[in-house]
């Protein structure tokens, strides 16, 4: 199994607009399809606002081609109905979660670039098919229009040798086996709204970043590039997630294949769709459900809540021993955005680190970017909050690759 893989041509594509309108971005998750058009400044910059934004939720369909398309259709006809027109954007962005070691910048799609995204499915059985029926869709109902593919794993390109390699027989290397590290485009995002919420370069700046949702994971982030992270060669490793597990013996796999417990088939499944959050409460995958559930005296929940702030803050302290210093913890994700008191609950966990601890009385804007805590003390790290805009991050490099040396540095 090889995680490596070639661009697509880019030859016999559909014709590059000049930029001068909005771009239409496809995020296509394990859970959810989020859908959204960025609008475009005077300037050709993204605007930081969607002009239209919808989720469409898989459910338990996604890895069916014909819910994915019903699924774009759905998401097509409400931005529509939002007053957007998707057939006027300029180029369409596709957010894709592995790149393997062939994708290491955003790339025009052709036919030979979905074909590597397909082939890069056993890295991420949840996302990477999905990701590629979303774009064959969306190709058949917008094809004059430039699609550019934005890959998760591009933002780690960046980590070092010590990082990246497994401590495994080095013939290893050959077959793909390394890290490729994921949620690139949020923490990308997340970075550059740290820098502008502490009024400093993102270059000066040495940060953790903590990704919290359905898919959680922890990154290093030094003078704005990726030098360590908690996910692997898969989205499989590292926290604990909503159903997946995370980091876990690799002595417990092998033992249960080798009674029979679990075939190769059924192991993936448990490790992909029953583990995690929903594998020890036993009930949901969810942590608003969950914190309900264990408000109400349920122990299986409040036990699957302990164990993902007990792993959340392990990773975050792991992360921060990457740096030379700690300026700022930075949460984003779904969790990291809404769940308050388990964001509260790992920074507790935090205090050897001089992190400061939130206020109790304090109640932030939900719906902004914000600080959290903050001592005002030298030295001592801040703790942020940034909305996940994975969708401006895409836009700005499709419009990149639809008007080639555009300028499009800088804040969005």
């Amino acid at each position: 199994m090889s995680g490596t893989t070639g661009r697509g041509s880019g030859a016999a594509g559909p014709a590059i607009h000049p930029v001068g309108g909005p771009v239409l971005v496809f995020n296509a998750g394990s859970s959810t399809l989020k859908a959204s058009i960025v609008g475009v400044t005077p300037e050709g910059r993204p605007a930081p606002a969607p002009l239209a934004a919808l989720t469409i939720e898989w459910g338990s369909d996604a890895s069916r081609e014909a819910a994915v398309t019903a699924g774009v259709d759905s998401a097509l006809a409400g931005l529509r109905d939002q007053g957007a027109q998707p057939a006027d954007c300029v180029a369409v962005a596709h957010r894709v979660v592995h790149g393997g070691d062939g994708f290491r910048a955003p790339a025009i799609v052709d036919e030979a670039a979905i074909l590597a995204i397909e082939a890069l499915a056993p890295l991420a059985p949840l996302h990477n098919p999905v990701a590629a029926a979303t774009i064959r869709a969306a190709r058949e109902r917008l094809p004059t229009l430039p699609h550019v593919a934005v890959f998760d794993t591009a933002f780690h390109a960046t980590l070092p040798e010590a990082a990246w390699r497994y401590p495994l027989p080095a013939d290893w290397e050959s077959w793909g086996i390394r890290r490729y590290g994921f949620h690139g485009l949020s923490v990308a995002w997340a970075v550059e709204r740290a820098a502008a919420l502490l009024g400093r370069p993102a270059g000066d700046l040495s940060l953790v970043v903590a990704h919290l949702g359905s898919g959680c994971s922890v990154t290093a982030v030094e003078r704005g590039r990726s030098a360590w992270t908690s996910m692997g060669m898969t989205p499989l490793e590292g926290l604990m997630m909503g159903t997946r597990a995370g980091s876990v013996d690799p002595g417990i796999l092998l033992a249960v294949l080798r009674d029979g417990r679990r075939t190769l088939g059924a192991l993936a499944e448990d490790l992909d769709h029953r583990s995690g959050l929903l594998g020890v409460s036993g009930s949901a995958a969810g942590m608003r459900e969950l914190e309900i559930s264990a408000g109400g005296g349920d122990e299986r929940a409040a036990l699957a809540i302990a164990m993902f702030v007990d792993r959340a803050a392990a990773g975050i302290a792991a992360a921060a021993t990457a740096l030379p210093r700690l300026d700022a913890l930075v949460f984003t994700g779904g969790i990291g955005e809404h769940a308050r008191d388990v964001c509260a609950a790992i920074i507790g966990r935090l205090r050897v680190l001089a992190v400061p601890q939130m206020p109790d009385d304090r109640r932030e804007n939900p719906g902004a970017d914000t600080v959290l805590a903050d001592t005002g003390r030298p030295g001592v790290p801040v703790v942020l909050r940034v909305l996940a805009r994975e969708d401006v991050v895409a836009a700005r490099a499709a419009l990149r690759l639809a008007r080639p040396g555009h300028p499009l540095g800088g804040q969005a």
